[in-house]
This record gives structure tokens, sequence and C-alpha cells, in this order.
């Protein structure tokens, strides 16, 4: 490698916060036209390196190197002067704001003092040519999903002449065939000499498209790998250790059924939806996108409303669309949107972890702040959530972390059945299993799980059964000995008919 192939070098780098050291020793290269995958639990350090890369933080010892030179980036601008672009999962757009305002905010083209308009848009249509996105300049960002944000956000990135493009957990939410055209792009980057910092927990991904991995551990670099290391190897630079059972699934011994769900239906989302979740039990809804599993999910805890049908706890049953029915019947909700819907970002880990027990809490208008505090301490300590303490702002945890925080605050309240929604999305290995082994403490003190998950191996893995949804239906039930890839996607694929009509022949949902 020549110097002139070096776009950026990290030497040393080390960064504390009050009561933590988040960066101790990090040394990471990028070299022009290639992918370097930065891999690491959540926690390690990742998030912290990349905002010194952008200016939102800077080192308290070490150096960054661009083009050969040491240099200081003290905000946004340094970063963008020296080609640096992040695109970032919370995405930094105005959604008021059209698409070619968005990719040339704050830097419009002008004539004879105005902005011009017909300039910037054909300037965005270039631009979004480029990165292989149909949409116009004149959108507005608002109208947009997900993966058009994001080709808008790179779109943007190449606007400002972008040398180096880091790309945070970019395939996230996307489906199979966003993340085939997103790899496309990032391809066609490489190829013109873009330095790609490329942040995965998505291990498949890595030698898909990576060409080097560096692998940061409690804020330490431990590695540097081809993209070609297997993905057992991968984990253990991670964790610091082999996991040698990914889905660590214990199965005690079931009892009665703590959640019987009877015609659920709801015109247009929903129909005839009935199943059974046992004590000691982890019921898996699997099923494609738009199949329906969150909407019954959420009318389940009373989060949304439903048509027809019921749902009971024990022999109770509760009133419809009423949360704080279900939440006093002993369900909680680990929501899908965990930062939208699980949590209260500005608010402090303690703050958080009391919000479901606040009003048991409360006598005569005032709040026992000693007993939620001591009872915050000891989940959080039982849950082993990396903090400086419970005073610690939430939003700035890590994402595994987070989740942790999000499940502690229904442990508070001795939840009997627990309802997880994408528990382990945007979460690393190590955080994952960690999160498995806290499913198996519930199932064993006799609570009840049901999880939906689109990461079909961890459905299949944690679950004692398997229902699958296709269209707003069940289409099938599956024993975990049944349960295979083949058997859910074969059921995924079902036009069904009604709740007892299942292709494989097996029994209604909720029979056993």
């Amino acid at each position: 490698m020549s110097n002139a192939d070096e776009l950026l070098r990290i030497e040393g780098i080390r960064k504390t916060f009050p009561g933590v050291v988040a960066l101790d020793g990090v040394d990471f290269d990028l070299r022009r036209g290639e992918v370097h995958v930065l891999l690491g639990e959540n926690g390690a350090g990742k998030s912290t390196l990349i905002k010194m890369l952008s200016g939102a933080y800077t080192p308290d010892a070490g150096r960054i190197l661009a083009g050969g030179e040491e240099v200081r980036i003290n905000g946004a601008q340094d970063s963008e002067r020296l080609g640096i672009a992040t695109i970032y999962q919370e995405f930094n757009l105005v959604p008021d704001l059209t698409v070619a305002e968005n990719i040339f905010l704050g830097r419009q083209p002008r004539r004879f003092g105005m902005i011009d308009r017909k300039r910037m848009e054909a300037d965005a249509a270039v631009l979004l040519e480029r990165v292989g996105v149909h949409v116009s300049p004149r959108a507005r960002v608002r109208e947009l999903g997900i993966a058009r944000l994001q080709m808008v956000e790179i779109a943007k990135a190449l606007s400002l002449d972008a040398r180096v493009l880091i790309m945070d957990e970019p395939t996230a939410v996307l489906t199979s065939e966003e993340v085939e055209r997103l790899f496309a792009i990032v391809r066609r980057l490489r190829a013109d000499g873009v330095g790609i910092v490329f942040i995965t927990h998505h291990l498949e991904e890595i030698a898909a498209l990576g060409d080097r991995v560096t692998v940061i551990r409690d804020g330490r670099s431990v590695g540097q790998v081809p993209a070609s290391t297997p993905e057992d190897e991968l984990v253990r630079l991670m964790v610091g250790r082999s996991i040698e059972q990914q889905y660590p699934r214990e199965r005690p011994a079931t009892g009665t059924a703590l959640l019987k769900v009877e015609g659920l239906t709801r015109d247009g989302v929903f129909h005839d939806v009935s199943f059974e979740v046992r004590a000691g039990e982890v019921v898996g809804i699997a099923g494609l996108v738009g199949a329906g599993r969150t909407e019954v999910v959420r009318a389940v805890f009373g989060a949304d409303p439903y048509d027809a049908g019921s749902v009971r706890v024990g022999d109770v049953p509760l009133r419809r669309h009423d949360v704080n029915a279900a939440m006093a019947a002993g369900i909680g909700l680990v929501p899908e949107d965990r930062k939208g819907q699980g949590l209260v970002l500005d608010a402090s880990v303690e703050e958080n972890l009391g919000l479901v027990t606040l009003r048991s809490a409360t006598r005569a208008g005032l709040v026992d702040l000693k007993r939620q505090h001591a009872a915050a301490a000891r989940v959080a300590g039982q849950l082993g959530v990396r903090m400086a303490g419970l005073g610690q702002h939430v939003r700035t945890l890590s994402g595994g972390n987070q989740q942790k925080v999000v499940i502690g605050k229904w442990l508070l309240a001795d939840t009997r059945v627990l309802i997880l929604d994408e528990p382990t999305r945007g979460i690393d290995v190590g955080a994952k299993v960690e999160i498995y082994q806290l499913v198996n403490e519930l199932t064993a003190q006799g609570a009840a799980v049901l999880m939906i998950s689109s990461d079909l191996p961890e459905v299949l893995g944690m679950s004692d059964r398997v229902l699958v949804m296709a269209q707003g239906r069940i289409a099938g039930e599956l024993t975990a000995e049944e349960a295979t890839q083949d058997a859910v996607m074969a059921l995924a694929l079902t036009t069904p008919t009604s709740s007892t009509d299942h292709s494989n022949g097996t029994e209604a949902p909720g029979g056993h």
C-alpha cells in the first residue's frame, strides 16, 4: 500500500467520560477504494470512534491523520472539509424539505443572490442517478420509505465530495432486496475510490461486502483480520470468548395457559387469530413483513383496537384497547421501536426502569424514591446493564443496554406474560445471548414469553412452538421439532383461508 492510498489513520486514540473509559488506545486505518468493517459489541466504543471522525467528540489522547497529515477535527465543518461524511442510523434529514433541499442544505447554489432552484434540482438528479434511486428531487422527504431515505443520505454525502463514507448499521431496517441494492451502491462507490467504514452486527454481511475487519472490544482494538475470517473467530474476537451455543434455549416444564387469544380480528389487518401461551413457554411468531405480527401483539397489549375476539390472562378477560388493564393483568410489551416507544431517552436509567411501577410506588401523591432506587439498582445489576450509574441518560447507552432497560422495567412489575417484538434487532452477538439467557430465567420462573422476530434462526432457536402468520391470519403452528426454515417459509408464503385450514396438516393454533 502506498501512502497515497491511505485516506485515514487513527493512532492510540483515547476518550474518557465521567466514570467511563470509552476508548483506550484504538488504532484504525482506511485505504482508498476499500470497505473496512468496524466490528464490536454494543458499548465497545464504535459510536464514540465515529463521532470523533464526524467532529462530535475530540480525543483526549492519540492522533488522527488524513492523507498522511495530522489533523484536528473540532466540529462537523472540519469533518466535511476533510471529505468525511457519516450516515447514522437516525437519518439527519428535514422531513418537510424536498430531496434536493436536503441534499444541499446550507450549501444551496445561488444566482443573483437567490437560490438557484433549477440548478440545485438538476445537480440533485445527477447524484440520485449515481446512487441508483428513482425519486424526484422535488419529492418531500417525509413521503419516502427507509431505503430511499438512506439513498438520499448517500447522495448528500457525495454532494460533499466525500472521500471517506462512514455507514452506521445501514442495513438494520432494510429488507433483503433493499440490502442487495445498498450493497451494489457501496461496491460502485468502492470502485470509484471512496473509502467506506462499515458498521454492522450482521456477520454474514462482512464476507459479502468487506475487505478488512477491525474488531473493538471494551474500548480497545483487539485485532485486524481479513473479511473472509470465519464467523466463529469474529465472535471470539468480539466477546473475548467462544459462544458454543448461539441460541441457548432451556425448556422447563410448561404449566397452564397464561395468555389465551381467541378469534382476534381487526378488519383489513388481521383475522380470526387464536393461540395460547403457557407458563414456562416461549412461543415465536414468524412471517413475512406485513403479515400482521406486530399489529396482533399490539392489540393483545391493548395499544391498538380490534373489532372481534377476546384476550384472557389466565381465566380473566381483558377489556379491549386498554393498556392499563393489560398491565394490571401482568402483560408487558417490549416494542419493536425501543427508542420511540419503549424508552424516555432523555430520562435516566433509574427513571426508565421505574416507569411501569411508578403508580404502585406512589402514596398520597408522593413517590417512594428510596424503594424505586433500590429496585432499579437490583434489576440493573441482575441484567448487567453497562452504565456509569443509575443517573446516566438512557440515550447515551448502547443499543443492547437500552434493550435491557426496556425489559428491566417489566421485570420490576413482576410481568407474567412478556411480549418481545424484535428483541435483538440492532444488537450484537454477545448482548443477544445475554437477552436469550434472560428469557430462559423468565420462563424458568413460570412466566410466558411471546416473541416476534424477523430473524428466522432466532425464532427457531428460542421457541418451543412457532406460529406462522401470512396475510393477517395464522397459517400454521409448528412444534420445535417440526420447525425448520423450509417449513416456516412454506407456511409464510401460503394464502390461508381460515385459522383452522393449515397446509401442513398441523392442528389449529392454540390446540395441544
